[in-house]
């Protein structure tokens, strides 16, 4: 049995917790201060290498005192810095001041000025997240997207030869292959995935205002800059962006956020494709004991999994479209909108989690029905009309487009022998005719790549 809070007042949190968990230790209220605690305790020991005037230089058994401070935090440190927080009223500040008191603990007390030393919140803030962003997409996001991806391009291989009647405009157009169908949203995912690697994790690590002013006051002849790039780069695995204000510019990360809406987008697509194969009955659906697909009407197994999943690509959509509009935007050197925005990153990744996991069952319960297919193409020979007429223009008939329109649109129904009937009535040689009655919509699926 499900076990979740009744009173959560989101979904991701309640209904969707199990699904949702994995991103808490990265986007949540305890992830936050996590990282932040390691940045700050980075940040101490990169200061320790500059062997500056007044920071005594660590011992290895300090250094290794230090460094398990970051890697041993737990919930009790969260804890212990949100009580500071409720006096100090500022959370980046209640870090900086538990991480003193845990110096003074291990007799480090000499050291603990120079914890924070020079820095503002958003050094902290714009280096804590996007670390936190990208260690979560490089272990959650990516591996389970690439999943998904991989589902999809075992059924196209498994339905490589099956015949389909193809739809444009909602009409019955030249029949196409159901494993080919699948591989076009293959390709289109695996295209944006690539475009995704090449979006860089930023961050903004530069003072008060991004010059380095308390720094170059304290140390004018420490190379902050060099310092600065080295640490970003080299302890965080961030690419430091060189000329900001208090705040990183966002500009990646909104890039960020609209790569993930555009693969989203295409899901949505899927989602409704696969919905309208289910409605079309190419496809039946697994059938679960106990479950049930409607409340009136026992016959109905509904394809609640694609339409769960449009529903939550459409809700991480809209909060992504706000992310990557708001967050680039900001007064002069920095206002404070972008504070509390930031702290929902972790919401429209949740609704992606519920999504593709959702379209990852809805794949997993699919039954084809050969029967349906067969009987759609059945269903329209008028289709193969595309087929005749391009082989009378190869021949020189003359107005091949015109008979077969004529043919089409007087014919209620177009079926095997009105199509024959056709042909026979044509004025070309017998090898032609044969040739011509060879078509069948089944056969009529032109080529694709290997795949």
């Amino acid at each position: 049995m499900q076990v979740f809070s009744l009173h959560a007042v989101s979904p991701i949190d309640g209904r969707y917790q199990l699904q949702t968990q994995v991103l808490s230790d990265y986007f949540s209220e305890y992830g936050l201060i996590c990282y932040r605690y390691k940045v700050e305790i980075a940040y101490f020991l990169a200061l320790d290498t500059l062997r500056l005037k007044g920071f005594k230089p660590l011992s290895s058994d300090q250094i290794q005192q230090i460094t398990a401070l970051s890697t041993h935090f737990c919930e009790t440190d969260a804890l212990a810095i949100k009580a500071i927080e409720s006096t100090t009223n500022h959370d980046v500040k209640a870090v900086e001041y538990y991480i003193k008191q845990q110096f003074t603990n291990l007799q480090l007390q000499d050291w603990c000025e120079f914890i924070h030393f020079g820095l503002t919140s958003q050094d902290i803030n714009n280096t804590a997240v996007p670390l936190a962003l990208k260690e979560c997409n490089n272990l959650k996001i990516d591996p389970l997207f690439h999943t998904l991806i991989e589902d999809l391009l075992t059924l196209a291989k498994q339905w490589h030869d099956i015949p389909m009647l193809a739809r444009t405009h909602g009409q019955a157009a030249s029949p196409t292959r159901l494993g080919k169908e699948l591989m076009v949203f293959v390709e289109r995912l695996k295209r944006q995935m690539e475009r995704k690697k090449g979006i860089p994790f930023v961050a903004k690590f530069g003072g008060a205002t991004g010059n380095f002013n308390a720094h170059v006051a304290a140390y004018p002849q420490t190379d902050w800059i060099e310092f600065a790039n080295s640490f970003v780069s080299d302890q965080l695995g961030l690419e430091r962006l060189q000329f900001t204000t208090q705040i990183e510019h966002y500009d990646d990360l909104a890039a960020y956020f609209d790569q993930i809406k555009r693969l989203n987008s295409i899901l949505i697509d899927l989602c409704r494709d696969m919905w309208a194969y289910i409605s079309l009955h190419y496809f039946k659906q697994v059938l679960k004991p106990g479950e049930v697909g409607s409340s009136a009407m026992p016959h109905k197994v509904n394809p609640i999994d694609f339409e769960n999943a449009e529903g939550n690509l459409g809700i991480a959509n809209a909060m992504f479209e706000h992310l990557a509009g708001k967050l680039p935007v900001s007064r002069l050197q920095r206002d404070l909108t972008d504070s509390t925005v930031l702290r929902n990153i972790g919401v429209p990744m949740a609704h992606c989690i519920i999504a593709w996991n959702s379209i990852r069952k809805g794949l997993s319960k699919l039954l084809l029905n050969p029967e349906a297919l067969e009987a759609d193409l059945n269903a329209h020979w008028s289709v193969l009309a595309e087929a005749i007429q391009t082989i009378l223009r190869r021949e020189g008939y003359p107005k091949p487009y015109e008979a077969l329109k004529a043919l089409t649109r007087t014919h209620n129904h177009v079926n095997a022998q009105t199509l024959h009937a056709f042909i026979d009535s044509l004025n070309v040689s017998s090898d032609l005719k044969t040739e011509l009655k060879s078509l069948s919509p089944q056969l009529y699926t032109g080529i694709n790549p290997p795949f």
